[in-house]
């Protein structure tokens, strides 16, 4: 995913055809941060947005390098120079309301997306329940244990609805298997570095006592899975999964190591940018094809406050399937 890095520098517009330049809606995003994949996926899906494409809209991605404060500034620049609508995923749930406020009291319609914020003023969510998922992923490690042993559970930020919302998922899960126990819990940010440093400290704090590993994204279950072999440990013994179904975890699930499901960031990017589109301009009609491929998500004339991408599960039958599909973003 290298080349979404490079074609995705902060700051930098998307443009189209200069003779349209005083047609174009201005639109920015500004996300948590572009280190990983998955976000990655999120701002390509954007570039690859029909609007984008055919010159109505010129978007700006804003790396918001996962500082709630640095997005904060972002939303200053883009109510100063006076864009047309805002896309947020926000990296603090609570931090991120004042500037929404901002931008909404400028007359700017902000629209979240993949992360939550505790705003009423937004003009809508387009990203998946985190709930489900924590629960999901839970819930295959503790089949794959048959409900009994210990877990150990890597976290998102703290403070991030993700961190939130799947950790309430992990839980609900776990009520319904108390002999497992939870030897440990702690925030791996997202990071697969970062995990794998916990992961490496766990195994030698709980020597043969760990058998099941909750990654709260696909990053830091591979970075535990790399801890787990960089020890001489058999990944397949143990339980592990994580959320995202980003490439390397496709692949990790084909060779039996961990189980993942797939969070369609293509889907919640271009849902994300048909919406701020339609808020901007009334007349609009959704041009992704997400929502003929997603009928259960309905358009509802772009005027619901929630909308909810389903999750895929990753499994060894579909993931060539979605390899081949990860290989045309």
């Amino acid at each position: 995913m290298k080349k979404y890095l490079l074609a995705l520098a902060v700051g930098t517009a998307l443009c189209a055809s200069p003779s349209m330049a005083q047609e174009k809606l201005k639109i920015g995003a500004t996300v948590y941060g572009l280190n990983a994949e998955f976000m990655q996926i999120w701002t390509s899906a954007l570039q690859q947005h029909p609007a984008v494409q055919n010159g109505e809209v010129e978007v700006t991605i804003f790396d918001g390098r996962y500082d709630a404060l640095v997005q904060q500034e972002q939303f200053n620049t883009m109510i100063t120079q006076q864009y047309d609508a805002i896309l947020f995923v926000p990296m603090d749930v609570e931090a991120g309301a004042a500037p929404v406020q901002a931008a909404v009291d400028a007359g700017i319609p902000v629209v979240g997306s993949n992360a939550r914020v505790n705003s009423e003023v937004l003009t809508a969510y387009v990203g998946s329940n985190d709930v489900e998922a924590g629960e999901l992923e839970a819930k295959a490690v503790l089949d794959k244990m048959g409900c009994t042993g210990n877990v150990v559970i890597i976290e998102g930020p703290i403070g991030q609805s993700g961190q939130i919302q799947r950790l309430e998922g992990n839980m609900k899960a776990l009520e319904a298997c108390p002999d497992v126990q939870v030897l440990e819990q702690q925030t791996g940010n997202w990071s697969r570095a970062e995990a794998q440093t916990l992961m490496e400290n766990w195994l030698t704090a709980h020597p043969d006592q760990i058998n099941g590993v909750i990654g709260q994204n696909d990053e830091m279950a591979l970075g535990a899975i790399e801890a787990i072999k960089a020890a001489g440990l058999d990944v397949k013994s143990f339980a592990i999964a994580g959320i995202d179904g980003v490439t390397d975890a496709i692949n990790a699930v084909k060779a039996g190591e961990m189980a993942s499901i797939l969070q369609d960031a293509n889907a919640q990017a271009q849902g994300a940018l048909d919406i701020a589109i339609k808020a901007v301009r009334p007349d609009y009609e959704p041009q992704s094809e997400i929502w003929q491929q997603y009928p259960d998500m309905e358009w509802q004339d772009g005027g619901a406050k929630d909308y909810l991408v389903p999750w895929t599960p990753v499994t060894t039958e579909n993931a060539d399937q979605l390899l081949e599909a990860r290989s045309k973003l």
